[in-house]
Formats: C-alpha cells, structure tokens, sequence
C-alpha cells in the first residue's frame, strides 16, 4: 500500500468542497487517520482549523472567502512541497476557489462531497441552515 502511494500520490493535493455538513471533514479527517497508519504523511485542512489561527482576521464576505481559499492553497502547497499529502476540505462555493488552487500551480485532485442539501441541512452541525432559513446569513444559494 505505502509503495502505491510513494509513487502515485505524495506531494499531493486532494481538494473536497462540499456545503457545510456535507460531510467533507468526516472525510478528510478518516483519510488523513488512514494514510498516517501506513506511515504515509498527510495533513486535514479544514474550515474549523483554519479559520481559528491562520484566517481568524477575516470574515465571510466574498473578499474574505476568496482570500480564506487562496490562503489554504498556498498552506496546501507547503505541505505538498514537503512531501505531505495536503487534504483541503472547504464550503468553497465559487468557482473561482477552483482557479485559485490552479493559479498558484498546485496539482489537486478535486473530489467534491456532492450531499444532498436536505440531508445537509438535517445534519446542520453549526446551525448554519436554521440562521440562513431565518435570514439571519446568507449563502444557501450560492452555487458551486
């Protein structure tokens, strides 16, 4: 198993947008869980661990969420440079997020957690979907 890796996947970044709840730090953290048994270097990028240090200063305006996303990408991109398999799990509902990833030369392979918005929204861990239903928040209706 470590072989295929060595070989296929290092120095790597697996991208997974999704809506929040869909399930994308479930994954990434199960991954990263995996491939660390194999001895494999990786490391979970998520919304949650980024947002509480390295992008505390921003918001949620588009500005901030694009810049939130191209922060993550050259994070990703350090830890790839070092041979650690990045995983970035991020609501990052713009198409630009994607443009971003590749404007800054990173090979990614995006694997977007396609949950319906209904179960999404029956899981709504951080009462997102209730504050948007609510018009407390925006954003259920921006498009991936």
């Amino acid at each position: 198993m470590s072989h295929f890796f060595n070989n296929a996947f290092y120095n790597n970044i697996f991208y997974l947008p999704g809506l929040s709840g869909a399930g994308k730090t479930t994954i990434s953290f199960g991954v990263e869980d995996y491939l660390c048994s194999f001895g494999i270097p990786a490391y979970a990028l998520d919304g949650d661990n980024v947002r509480h240090g390295l992008n505390k200063n921003l918001g949620f305006s588009p500005e901030d969420r694009e810049e939130n996303i191209r922060r993550v990408a050259e994070v990703a991109k350090l830890f790839a440079d070092s041979g650690v398999i990045a995983l970035s799990s991020f609501i990052s509902p713009f198409a630009k997020a994607k443009q971003i990833h590749e404007d800054a030369g990173l090979t990614f392979i995006e694997c977007f957690v396609d949950t319906p918005l209904e179960v999404c929204e029956q899981r709504d861990v951080k009462g997102l979907y209730k504050k948007a239903r609510a018009g407390e928040i925006k954003g259920i209706k921006i498009f991936f």
